[in-house]
């Protein structure tokens, strides 16, 4: 199978939507089929860059985006004019990764290249963008994320969606095409050698000093900030708590002025973006808990990372984090309160037996979400796709079988 895939967003930029294109683009590779990404060219590259997940890539001239510096706007021209050299190469199938340029401009190659169309829906718009457009009323921009999502999935001939919860937000948005449940799968051979105390060591944290660990972009809608009420509330209990925050992004400078007037300069501990091969791994292992509570997650690849490297975990269960906390293995499910939150950090750092016993049946857990299987489950939804006429947005699928009932 020749795949073309399209993305506003990869390498070196870090999110869970890079990680997401090349997990599926290195299996399929494995699997023996051919995918070329069209991503944009960051400021550091020159030319195309090396591949990262066995694809090829070729990257677009951008623009500076001034809502997020981190990102960039790919030249809608600079991709038509691939056109010609794109159709030489005879894809079967066009998948979209994200819903601005990279939506609007995979369209327009999938008409003229007669491909049939697949968009992956990575963010839930409606909890995203206030954080951005802060000066425009909420209500406002949740009807309009919801308007505009839900145009965007009708005009494809499939959506995959990571998790339950997301399928159930896009048929509540009225989305009425095929929506197809396939999570971002973890392969264990990434996660292996890591080493906490040579991450403590490296950073001056005792040895037993009891330990959290965050690790994602660092922005707004991660919630980032209940983590830190809830660090100031483990304090009172445990006054040599640590909180971890590795990553990078717009929320950074708003956290560490919070840090100071919560009093917490001793207590968090923010060590920016971390390399995957190595100090990231470390980073993990070096805490006794993973916290997360992250309101807008389509699915939470986090929590995997950490569990396939056995650290427990104390999460809220919220959107797409549901579908990985519902069968209650390596974690505690909290309430995004407080005390509730807190209370579950304080009993899991206070019992090393426990914690043992988690991250065991974490790391157990984790293994269950393989990333060839959950290719395979893609490339199955390519191959029906293949054999049906492209009539975008007429065709209906049937629920996912494991829908979970809303808390």
């Amino acid at each position: 199978m020749r795949i073309l895939m399209i993305s506003d967003v990869y390498f070196p930029r870090i999110n869970g939507v890079s990680t997401s294109t090349q997990t599926f683009c290195r299996e399929f590779r494995s699997l023996g089929h051919q995918v070329t990404l069209i991503a944009p060219e960051y400021p550091a590259q020159h030319g195309a860059a090396a591949p990262s997940g066995g694809e090829e890539i070729i990257r677009i001239p951008s623009r500076y985006l001034f809502v997020d510096p981190e990102d960039r706007m790919m030249k809608g021209k600079a991709i038509l004019r691939l056109t010609s050299r794109l159709r030489e190469e005879r894809y079967d199938l066009l998948h979209i990764q994200t819903p601005f340029v990279a939506h609007y401009l995979g369209l327009k190659l999938a008409r003229r290249l007669g491909l049939p169309t697949v968009e992956s829906y990575h963010t839930l718009f409606e909890e995203y963008l206030y954080n951005y457009v802060s000066w425009l009323p909420r209500r406002w921009l949740r009807f309009a994320a919801r308007r505009f999502s839900a145009r965007q999935c009708n005009a494809v001939d499939a959506v995959v969606v990571p998790t339950t919860a997301m399928y159930e937000t896009l048929r509540r948005y009225g989305v009425g095409g095929r929506v197809e449940v396939i999570p971002t799968g973890k392969e264990l051979g990434d996660f292996g050698g890591c080493d906490g105390r040579r991450f403590r060591a490296r950073h001056g944290i005792g040895a037993e000093r009891p330990t959290l660990v965050n690790v994602g972009r660092v922005a707004h809608e991660k919630n980032i900030e209940f983590l830190l009420h809830v660090t100031a509330c483990v304090k009172r209990r445990m006054s040599e708590v640590l909180l971890i925050i590795a990553g990078e992004g717009p929320a950074l400078r708003h956290l560490k002025r919070r840090t100071a007037e919560l009093g917490l300069q001793d207590n968090v501990l923010f060590v920016g973006y971390l390399s995957r091969e190595d100090a990231l791994l470390d980073c993990y292992c070096a805490g006794d808990i993973f916290v997360f509570a992250s309101r807008t997650e389509t699915q939470g690849l986090v929590l995997l990372e950490a569990m396939a490297l056995g650290v427990p975990v104390v999460s809220t269960a919220v959107m797409g984090t549901r579908d990985i906390l519902a069968p209650g293995r390596g974690a505690l499910v909290a309430e995004e309160n407080v005390d509730d939150f807190s209370d579950k950090v304080c009993r899991l750092l206070g019992d090393r037996g426990l914690r043992e016993r988690l991250g065991a049946d974490a790391k157990a857990y984790a293994a269950t979400w393989s990333a060839s299987a959950l290719a395979e489950n893609m490339l199955a939804l390519y191959g029906e796709l293949m054999g049906e006429a492209p009539e975008s947005g007429q065709r209906v699928s049937s629920p996912p079988l494991n829908v979970l009932p809303d808390d």
